[in-house]
């Protein structure tokens, strides 16, 4: 049971963390298509307005297509490789701060949980602490942590 509970607050962490990266995705996507539409129109403006030499297209064209793939590897393929967990994901310590945020009265019992599960495998008074942390994770067990990322803004 104890496991249980605790397991259960890791699924929630795991499941806030997935929605945390598809914000992030969405939010790249957003911004990603705003800088190349942005880029995009000023070169285009600049180019009707003023005849470049050959060489000077040829720079303008380059850092277009140069800033738009570090704006799609940066805010985009990063989160999304982050998503499948491919690469450095934040750890649950991370998001449990992200939440806590949020949820002001979560964040320091969350915390308290990690740590307290990080000495229990280290400390001998094991099963007073795995007691703390069912106890405590009773208490968090209403609050959904998927609500603290809203994908609407």
């Amino acid at each position: 049971m104890i496991k249980d509970n605790y397991q259960l607050l890791i699924e929630k962490l795991d499941s806030f963390i997935r929605k945390f990266y598809v914000n992030q995705i969405i939010r790249g996507v957003l911004y990603s298509l705003g800088l190349i539409l942005a880029l995009f129109l000023l070169i285009s403006v600049l180019e009707y307005y003023m005849y470049y030499p050959a060489s000077t297209r040829k720079v303008l064209f380059f850092s277009f297509i140069g800033i738009s793939a570090v704006a799609l590897v940066g805010w985009i393929i990063l989160p999304i490789l982050k998503y499948f967990r491919l690469g450095s994901v934040i750890s649950h310590e991370k998001a449990a701060s992200i939440v806590g945020q949020h949820f002001t009265d979560v964040q320091d019992k969350l915390l308290n949980i990690l740590q307290l599960k990080k000495q229990s495998t280290e400390n001998n008074n094991r099963e007073l602490i795995l007691a703390s942390i069912n106890q405590k994770t009773k208490t968090l067990t209403p609050v959904s942590f998927k609500k603290a990322i809203d994908l609407t803004q």
